[in-house]
């Protein structure tokens, strides 16, 4: 009985209140009509026409393992640029495999012997169902209607646009992490840590939500997230061949780490992450960035672990504050997905798709605490998505203007403060307060019931 009354605590009560989050259902429709317009003619159609920059990569790799290559020179890039010229796959010179971890050349195993541009449209086809189960899956989750769901998604913008139009694989791991909440919300610990740990060898990101559970011990979910890592990760070494992975391990992982990625610039805003950001301001380079600020190298690392730091310490207060309260896991899985990218040595515009889930839990919450801060958040989110961010590169390596060249990573750090802040001074009785997480409940289960 006991175990019986802890299932039914950690599913989703089922008079929940469902939320309005855009008001006006008439205009809401339009404006999901016109998103959706706009994902199609500038993500979608160009992904069935034409193979563009990224895709390449994951495409080449996925051959010369189908192929029975050399696997341990993957990361050997005047190799693997001849082997993309042999295939006939994209551009040549703009083709590496570097910082991918050794795994991400089984993704497209299934698919590697189609044309690339069939192979595109396959990916495309993947990506899209995986966007409407995102859609519907984040739907149940917050107890939204499918119409504000798919316009929280779709205002992600320029994210899940190049996703679609760069044939990356960040949707299917957003709706990995989306599934593994949803399993998890549903008792079923087990089906979340496999959802989380799936793409985790390939795409870091979800490793933050097994660390949240891990923290809060739900140690069956985090047991199956860490045997389906163990299981790519066997299956990647024993498929690709034990060198590969040592290199990625001593001479791959530590320079993507810090940003330190070969051909690519270091100075580069396109990153949009702190490290990027204080080496444009502090470290002079006659060819690559011959205006600094202020021309001081050792201030480049000593500014990063300030404000990493810094913004660690705040994250780390807020949960050890909200864990004083019920219903912590939404707050806090938000708030770590934000500050995840936050922190990141560089990121990409298609990366934004894994908020999907954070925000959504967070603007929910805060929705139903009765805090204004949430459409703060909801509009930090859209403009990121939606930024015309060939008006900022303008002022990229001049002088200490180089700021507004970061709009991404400030909008992000906007987010953050803002969330800290909601989350520190939660207003009471606010709508739906009772069951403002779907998992609060669950907060309740028994220690023995976690194992």
């Amino acid at each position: 009985m006991r175990l019986q009354n802890s299932i039914q605590a950690a599913r989703p009560p089922a008079g929940r209140v469902a939320l309005q989050v855009f008001p006006g259902r008439a205009v809401a429709v339009v404006l999901l009509a016109v998103l959706t317009a706009f994902l199609v003619v500038r993500g979608i159609v160009p992904a069935l026409t034409r193979v563009d920059s990224d895709f390449p990569g994951y495409l080449t790799s996925a051959r010369i393992v189908a192929e029975h290559g050399n696997t341990a020179r993957l990361y050997d890039i005047p190799w693997f640029q001849e082997q993309m010229r042999r295939y006939g796959i994209g551009t040549p010179s703009e083709g590496k495999f570097q910082p991918f971890p050794p795994p991400t050349a089984l993704l497209l195993v299934p698919i590697a012997s189609l044309e690339p541009l069939d192979a595109l449209r396959v990916m495309t086809a993947v990506s899209t169902v995986c966007l409407i189960g995102s859609i519907v899956l984040l739907s149940r989750i917050l107890t939204w209607s499918l119409i504000d769901t798919a316009l929280l998604v779709l205002l992600s913008g320029w994210a899940v646009v190049n996703a679609f139009r760069l044939g990356q694989p960040y949707i299917l791991v957003a709706l990995s992490c989306i599934a593994g909440y949803y399993a998890y919300l549903r008792s079923r610990p087990w089906i979340a840590g496999m959802c989380f740990g799936l793409f985790t060898p390939v795409k870091y990101f979800p490793v933050v939500m097994l660390g949240y559970f891990a923290f809060r011990k739900r140690w069956r979910i985090v047991a199956g997230g860490a045997l389906t890592i163990l299981v790519v990760v066997l299956a990647s070494i024993a498929i690709l061949g034990w060198p590969l992975h040592e290199q990625f391990l001593t001479s791959v992982i530590g320079n993507h780490l810090v940003g330190q990625l070969r051909m690519q610039d270091p100075f580069t805003a396109i990153f949009q992450s702190f490290d990027s950001l204080y080496r444009r301001l502090f470290v002079f380079d006659a060819t690559a960035n011959p205006h600094p600020w202020v021309i001081a190298p050792a201030l480049h690392p000593a500014a990063v672990v300030v404000t990493k730091g810094a913004i660690l310490l705040a994250t780390i207060a807020t949960l050890v504050r909200l864990w004083r309260a019920p219903g912590v896991t939404a707050p806090a899985i938000g708030l770590l997905g934000v500050v995840t990218l936050l922190l990141a040595p560089g990121t990409g515009t298609y990366h934004l798709v894994l908020l999907w889930l954070p925000v959504g839990l967070l603007v929910d919450y805060l929705l139903r605490q009765g805090s204004r801060g949430a459409y703060f958040l909801l509009g930090s989110y859209a403009l990121i998505g939606y930024f015309p961010y060939g008006h900022s590169s303008l002022f990229e390596g001049r002088g200490v203007l180089t700021v507004l060249a970061y709009p991404r990573l400030f909008l992000l750090l906007a987010m953050f403060v803002a969330g800290v802040y909601c989350l520190w001074n939660r207003t009471p009785g606010g709508r739906d307060v009772r069951t403002t997480d779907t998992a609060a409940l669950s907060e309740a289960i028994p220690r023995d019931d976690r194992r």
